[in-house]
């Protein structure tokens, strides 16, 4: 059987970060500590070094590179849209002349 992906809030995983540079504990007995996957607070540390503040954004808060591409789609369906109304309107148009 599959088990359930847990997932972390954003302060649970900085405040995990803060312990592991605070309390001097082996990144492994912390995590064992905290109830997290092996190489949880390795990945997290990572993370945090080379996204900065953006390294947890969290569920239904896209990153910039989202927005962007989500913008780009919806300009792309726009103009399809309009494409097909124009072409249901052409062939319209041409079949009562075919008549």
């Amino acid at each position: 059987m599959t088990e359930k992906r847990r997932s972390y809030t954003e302060e649970f995983k900085l405040e995990a970060l803060r312990l592991l540079e605070t309390s001097g504990k082996p990144a492994r007995v912390l995590e064992r500590e905290l109830g997290i996957g092996d190489g949880c607070l390795r990945q997290w540390k990572k993370k945090l070094a080379a996204e900065g503040e953006k390294a947890f954004p969290g569920p239904g808060r896209p990153g910039p590179d989202q927005q962007e591409e989500v913008a780009r789609l919806r300009r792309e369906l726009e103009i399809a849209q309009q494409e097909r109304d124009i072409l249901k309107k052409a062939i319209a148009i041409f079949s009562r002349q075919s008549r």
